[in-house]
């Protein structure tokens, strides 16, 4: 039987740790590698090649969502798997629209994860009840259209990306650096972001993350 690659992504060791210990009790499963933010884990997946990732949605310097775009650029019969603590209908529906497989709660992993990798290795979606009652509840209210109207879906994948560098911090400068374009060009999608989105200010570009969970606050 072909032993099953996974790549793991959490900025937190402990998560690693642990999902390390999880996933190497099973001897047809091999974790190949770590990555502690999402631009790593999508160098790692370029790199490795791995059948599945296992990625949280929180992570620095490149979320979850957009981490799913760009691995599944660079590896494309990978299986990704979302692992994370937010209970958002909204998240769900744009992790699945980036490619994802599937969508794991952390406060359900120690149940539900291996089965949930499995699936995803299988090809087949992976849902928590919790999950997925809450996808269907969203559905069935219309709240999924709503949200698409008002969160960061409005925003291009770059746009996301720069939306998450400046609230972190970082500079119009640091972040042509990290996108490898120039400033002007970062100046120019600040610009777009903030007209789009009717921000005024680096404040309310923060506040924005925050609340669309680009970032941690």
């Amino acid at each position: 039987m072909k032993t099953a690659r996974i790549l793991i992504a959490d900025d937190h060791e402990i998560v690693r740790r642990g999902l390390r210990v999880i996933l190497g009790a099973r001897p047809d499963w091999e974790v190949v590698g770590e990555a502690a933010n999402g631009r790593e884990a999508v160098e790692l997946a370029r790199k490795l090649k791995p059948d599945a990732v296992v990625l949280d949605i929180a992570m620095p310097e490149l979320n979850g969502l957009e981490a799913t775009h760009q691995i599944l650029k660079a590896a494309p019969a990978a299986e990704v798997l979302i692992l994370s603590m937010h209970e958002s209908e909204q998240l769900v529906r744009e992790v699945l629209d980036a490619g994802a497989r599937g969508y794991v709660l952390k406060s359900d992993a120690g149940r539900d994860l291996v089965g949930a990798i499995e699936h995803v290795l299988q090809h087949r979606p992976a849902f928590t009840s919790k999950v997925a009652n809450m996808v269907l509840e969203g559905y069935l209210t219309g709240q999924g259209k709503k949200d698409e109207q008002q969160g960061p879906g409005r925003l291009t994948s770059r746009e996301r990306e720069i939306v998450q560098l400046l609230a972190e911090g970082k500079s119009n400068k640091d972040v042509a650096v990290a996108l490898d374009i120039s400033v002007k060009t970062v100046e120019a999608h600040r610009s777009n972001i903030m007209h789009k989105l009717g921000l005024h200010s680096l404040s309310d570009i923060v506040h924005y993350a925050v609340r669309n969970k680009i970032v941690e606050p």
